[in-house]
């Protein structure tokens, strides 16, 4: 299905363990390439799935021509019956239901033509099972994940993460949902059953013949691709058949660049119980909610009050701000030209369009309260850091028209100093747009690390016609800052603060009610101008743990680095 080098994807696959092997050895044990395929003895697992990733057709629209895509199927080999909840006719993966502690081996095997890896995006994991690409496996190889899950109650999901070929295949359909569930929550009268359900909302394009169309031109990959179909749970217009009671939907932005801005029609605020991976310890009221891609957030819908066959419809409301003003000015003149000659134009980023319509059908007076407490919540204090006035720098550019991430592309067997993390530390993280290359120290870390990390931008866009009048533009800084959403595998993290002094505030004031600061977050959003200050753990596990940005056409072309813990 993608057009890439094959043969030689084959072969550097099979030759980049191998040089990550040499890079950190002391980390990564000679007979560490073992693990593709042979479980551990001693580990006891409570729970053991096989997983397959292979080509299929399901039947995305209701009639037609069934839709080629790339699916997860799994089956269980030992654990609770509910352990796998399978979505009929739908490209999305099964629903893994996991409980806090328990044991899970994996085996995963590749059926597609192409290599490919599985992460648990939202797990904390030790690093040989956290889908880091140096473990991709080809066709016909299997992988053997093992881990106990740490995490408390709260929604996660896994999606493919092969290197430099994640956005194709989680567009075509390598992602599912994961449930983690824990005392604390069962002793919540949160919404269970019928009455918890999933809310993936992902965009497409397809082909007259209903299949899936994915990059059409360079400013697609560049900017991130953006689809006409909106889907909800693998399906368009969505509806949610619904009665007169609290739900919990499970809301996760599964998109590859979109970001949304959930709020309902008739202005009813949202009310929320978790965000990424975790409840908070209290539920938060938001006039919207901002969902970057990789965030999700657990919602409590309440339709107690709802007459009988009224709808409602949940919008993905207007905003702006988060593209560069290079990309709205020529998005805003091709779709003038597009209206002119009666063209079909796209859903531009921060466009209004509706999501998914809830219908009541029935009357019923049992519904639970929603609680004034949820889980207990430790706040990082500032205190507890090792660099409050030295934060590890995450600087965001789309310099040359290449996004990185500290003025460098991935590189699978290279880490900044800064990157070099102790174990059983707590950090401050700095996350900030770099337009100038110098920015709070940045410039003075670069020249450090000139010697150490001497990688080749891939790709840079700088020279590219094709990006249909861009192609100079690689030099123009602020005109090609756009909002990153960026995710960081291990532990979760907690927000401090958002500065936003140097952001535009007429555009930033669209947004800036519908973020969630409080909990625990894997991906964090940071608007143009914006720097975000997190404080992130860095235990239990020692090893290589990627940060990257998720707008996954960015992740492919190299915003991704990588933390070495040790």
């Amino acid at each position: 299905m993608t057009t890439n080098n094959y043969p030689r994807r084959r072969f550097l696959q099979h030759s980049v363990l191998g040089t990550v092997l040499a890079a950190f050895p002391e980390f990564l044990l000679a007979n560490d390439s073992k693990i593709k395929s042979r479980a551990t003895l001693g580990f006891n697992a409570d729970v053991e799935v096989d997983f397959t990733a292979q080509s299929a057709f399901v039947p995305v629209f209701s009639g037609g021509t069934q839709t080629q895509v790339q699916k997860f199927y799994a089956s269980i080999r030992k654990g609770p019956e509910n352990t796998l909840q399978t979505l009929p006719d739908n490209y999305l993966g099964p629903i893994l239901h996991l409980q806090k502690g328990q044991k899970v081996r994996v085996y995963f095997t590749n059926k597609l033509s192409e290599p490919t890896i599985i992460h648990w995006h939202g797990l904390h994991v030790p690093q040989f099972s956290d889908g880091h690409p140096m473990y991709t496996i080809n066709q016909g190889e299997q992988y053997i994940y093992e881990f106990e899950v740490l995490n408390r109650a709260g929604t996660s999901f896994y999606h493919s993460h092969a290197h430099e070929l994640t956005a194709e295949q989680v567009y075509r359909g390598l992602a599912g949902l994961i449930v983690v569930s824990d005392t604390d929550e069962k002793k919540l009268e949160l919404p269970r059953g019928e009455y918890d359900l999933p809310l993936v909302i992902q965009d497409r394009n397809f082909t007259a013949n209903n299949q899936l169309q994915y990059l059409q031109s360079m400013p697609q990959r560049m900017m991130g691709f953006l689809g006409d179909h909106i889907l909800v749970n693998g399906k368009p217009n969505a509806e949610f058949k619904v009665k007169s009671r609290a739900y919990r939907f499970r809301a996760v932005n599964g998109s590859n660049s979109r970001i949304y801005k959930l709020g309902w029609e008739d202005g009813t605020p949202l009310l929320a119980i978790g965000t990424d991976a975790g409840l908070l310890a209290s539920p938060e009221q938001k006039p919207y909610i901002m969902l970057a891609p990789g965030e999700r957030v657990d919602l409590w819908l309440d339709f107690s009050h709802r007459e009988l066959g009224s709808k409602l419809v949940m919008y993905s409301l207007a905003f702006s701000g988060v593209m560069p003003t290079m990309y709205e000015h020529m998005f805003n003149h091709r779709n003038d030209e597009n209206r002119g000659m009666h063209m079909q134009h796209s859903l531009a980023q921060g466009s209004q369009f509706p999501i998914a319509t809830f219908t009541i059908i029935e009357k019923v007076g049992d519904s639970p309260a929603l609680p004034e407490k949820l889980v207990p919540f430790q706040r990082l204090s500032i205190g507890a850091v090792d660099n409050v006035d030295t934060p590890i720098p995450i600087a965001l550019s789309m310099q040359h028209m290449t996004p990185t991430l500290n003025g460098k592309t991935f590189s699978m067997d290279r880490v900044l100093d800064v990157e070099r993390v102790a174990l059983g530390s707590y950090k401050k993280i700095s996350i900030f747009h770099d337009q100038q290359h110098v920015h709070g120290g940045m410039g003075m870390m670069r020249r450090r690390q000139s010697t150490d990390d001497n990688v080749q931008n891939r790709g840079g866009m700088g020279g590219m016609g094709g990006m249909g009048g861009m192609g100079g533009m690689g030099g123009m800084g602020g005109m090609m800052e756009m909002a990153h959403p960026i995710h960081l595998h291990g532990q979760q993290f907690q927000i401090i603060k958002r500065h936003t002094s140097d952001v535009n505030e007429s555009a930033y004031n669209s947004v800036k009610y519908g973020f969630i600061e409080n909990g625990w977050k894997d991906t964090v959003l940071v608007m143009p101008g914006e720097k975000v200050d997190i404080i992130k753990p860095f235990q239990d596990f020692k090893g290589l743990f990627l940060y990257h940005c998720h707008n996954l056409e960015h992740e492919d072309l190299g915003m991704m680095r990588q933390f070495l813990i040790s």
